[in-house]
């Protein structure tokens, strides 16, 4: 008698995307915008180039491209920084004259703060 053997055989994909690289921020003026981010946030400038400006934090491979247009989408970009302190930090932006639309808050899903760019883009601060 023969013994049927069954063979799987795993399945491999091939995922193309593996890292988000840059997140657009849509602002008014890109080289008043760099100065902000740069000197208000911390973050350091990786280009300068043209329309490509870009800003991130040490060591971070995403950046954020500083998009500058006529026409501002205001609001809720869901872009999210990750800091070691929130309340260290928002005390810190507060003092810098960061306008936050929420200051660090429990909504019973996470604790996080909620700030405004020059330009009205709102951009998250959660603790990591």
């Amino acid at each position: 008698m023969h013994e049927k053997q069954i063979y799987f055989v795993e399945e491999r994909r091939t995922f193309m995307i593996r890292e988000i690289a840059d997140i657009a921020v849509v602002v008014s003026d890109s080289k008043k915008a760099l100065q902000w981010y740069t000197e208000v946030l911390g973050l350091e400038s990786r280009s300068t180039e043209g329309h490509w400006i870009t800003v991130a934090p040490r060591g971070s491979k995403t950046v954020l491209h500083l998009c500058e247009s006529d026409e501002l989408e205001k609001g809720n970009t869901g872009i999210a920084l990750a800091t070691d302190d929130l309340n260290k930090t928002y005390e810190e932006l507060k003092g810098k004259g960061v306008k936050f639309s929420h200051p660090p808050k429990d909504d019973g899903w996470g604790i996080y703060a909620q700030f405004e760019d020059p330009d009205g883009n709102v951009i998250w601060l959660n603790p990591e």
